[in-house]
């Protein structure tokens, strides 16, 4: 679930800090824009597109960004529940300016195309949480199935190279689907703020996670952590025993939805933790 609680704290810190006044704060969210991403240095130049890609179940809808020159590692990013937007693509292109082959997906493809929020970031959960529940399982597995091999077709994807997979809100329990469906594929797989990565059925995505061969970054927001307390031991504990790399911590002061620049709840300096752990994490996995 996604905190929606916290619009006026953070209209309020935004002004303050005299970076939006309260009517641009509420028509930028309201347009889903996001607050601008800090730079990458050296940043390498990048072409980016609109691009279809066949699934099983239709056609899906995806965002593809990627250096302008050479092979790089392919990284496939699962969105939160508001989807493919502004602030999605916005972070697809900085992970591209960092080396990457990025696609961003559309997971709501079946029902209808980007964008699925009227809003981005700021609409109501409840007009959303439809499509989130649309999905499932199988879905998940026969989407990553389609968007690995997608991007193992393209030229500025490197083969010799691990693929790494990254969730934010429900894309959490598909990137731990994404590395169970194609284990020898996959090798670094990240979740921030990850819905439902623990639970009590045979499928539970950690279950199915620890079964492969990723090293994995599973950052968790402290609201979450308080609701669920034992899932981070459970985690800590199934990945241990698999004997897999597992960074797994709690991000004091963070709420659910940290990360996407366009959140009510947005933390530039937590978001910017996660961040380089995200880097460093596909700096030695996918190396």
């Amino acid at each position: 679930m996604c905190d929606q609680d916290h619009f006026e704290d953070d209209r309020l810190e935004f002004e303050a800090r005299g970076l939006v006044t309260r009517k641009q704060f509420g028509m930028m969210l309201g347009a889903g824009v996001a607050m601008m991403l800090p730079k990458v240095a050296n940043a390498a130049a990048v072409t980016e597109g609109e691009v279809s890609v066949t699934t099983p179940d239709g056609t899906a809808d995806c965002y593809f960004v990627h250096p302008v020159s050479g092979a790089a590692p392919g990284v496939l990013i699962w969105p939160d529940i508001f989807g493919l937007r502004p602030a999605f693509r916005q972070m697809g292109k900085r992970l591209a300016e960092s080396g990457y082959s990025v696609l961003v997906v559309n997971p709501f493809y079946r029902v209808k195309k980007a964008p699925t929020a009227e809003n981005g970031g700021a609409t109501p959960i409840q007009s959303v949480m439809p499509l989130a529940q649309g999905l499932n399982e199988t879905t998940h597995m026969t989407d990553a199935k389609a968007f690995v091999a997608w991007l193992d077709g393209q030229a500025s994807v490197a083969k010799n190279r691990k693929i790494g997979t990254q969730g934010y809100c429900m894309g959490g329990p598909m990137a731990f689907r994404t590395a169970a469906a194609m284990p020898d594929r996959v090798g670094a797989v990240a979740t921030f703020h990850g819905g439902g990565l623990v639970t009590k059925n045979p499928n539970s995505p950690h279950l199915q996670a620890a079964k492969t061969h990723a090293q994995f970054l599973i950052a968790i927001a402290a609201n979450d952590d308080a609701r669920s307390p034992d899932d981070k031991d459970v985690m800590k504990k199934s990945f241990a025993e698999a004997k897999l790399s597992a960074e797994i911590e709690v991000y004091a002061g963070a709420a659910h939805g940290w990360c996407p620049p366009d959140s009510q709840v947005y933390s530039e300096p937590l978001a910017e933790k996660a961040w380089g752990r995200l880097l460093a994490l596909y700096g030695k996995a996918l190396a």
